[in-house]
């Protein structure tokens, strides 16, 4: 499949609607060639992992697969990150989330334990304990269920991100593509999508101006933009007309 010269360009979800995954691999592809062969290997080893275990996942209208990659692409182009631990913990923030058991393999299932500590053991082994720690950071408890998710959700990831500032960077790209990108959703997923992050917005936009988020004062001030945006969308989805009958 052949793809334009300005793929390295084009805005991510212009190449997920005109190429899709095969365009979002390729410009994956771009972006790690600005590696060592070392980081080069982690990090398509990592992506490798997070195809194999999304690969009956989809997103409303797209492999799920897609979001993983604009995640970790926006990291590495718009966000300026070069720490290879971040980017792979990037492409596997839903790992553990998603797919504890088969992360974890035999051993987890066999022993009945904690499916979620033996797949971050299975992360440790294969991309290091700081990979690890990232993920865990972003991966969300279980829930109580005689309280709200939502707020449980928006509660756990104010608490995580507290003294997490990598963290912080990979769950911004993760809000980003949700939140700016609530547009490309259809169906009942865009109400339910706006009414979980919005409130998050706030915290969001707190955490990156924190002197101890490690990105440039540039990149800060894009992620402002990009958070703003996500607002602007929400509150269109959200907020009704005052004349509204």
């Amino acid at each position: 499949m052949s793809f334009p010269p300005y793929l390295a360009s084009m805005p991510m979800h212009a190449i997920t609607e005109i190429h899709g995954e095969p365009g979002l691999r390729e410009r994956f592809r771009l972006e790690i060639a600005a590696f060592d062969p070392a980081a080069r290997a982690r990090l398509t080893a990592a992506l490798d992992l997070a195809a194999e275990l999304h690969r009956d996942d989809r997103r409303v209208r797209e492999p799920y697969l897609n979001h993983l990659l604009r995640v970790a692409i926006r990291l590495m182009h718009h966000y300026r990150v070069r720490d290879v631990d971040v980017i792979v913990a990037g492409v596997l923030h839903d790992a553990v989330e998603d797919h504890p058991a088969e992360l974890a393999g035999p051993t987890g299932a066999a022993t009945g334990g904690d499916l979620t500590a033996a797949a971050l053991a299975t992360l440790a082994a294969r991309f290091g304990p700081r990979v690890a720690h990232l993920v865990a950071a972003v991966t969300n408890p279980a829930y109580d269920p005689d309280r709200d998710r939502n707020t449980q959700y928006r509660e756990h990831v104010a608490a995580s991100l507290e003294r997490e500032p990598w963290a912080r960077v990979v769950k911004v790209s993760d809000f980003t593509d949700n939140g700016v990108g609530v547009i490309h959703t259809v169906g009942p997923k865009v109400y339910s999508s706006a009414t979980k992050y919005r409130p998050l917005v706030p915290v969001l936009r707190e955490l990156v101006a924190r002197p101890d988020t490690p990105l440039a004062p540039e990149v800060k001030e894009h992620i402002f933009g990009q958070l703003d945006l996500a607002e602007e969308r929400f509150s269109a989805i959200l907020d009704q007309p005052a004349n509204a009958t």
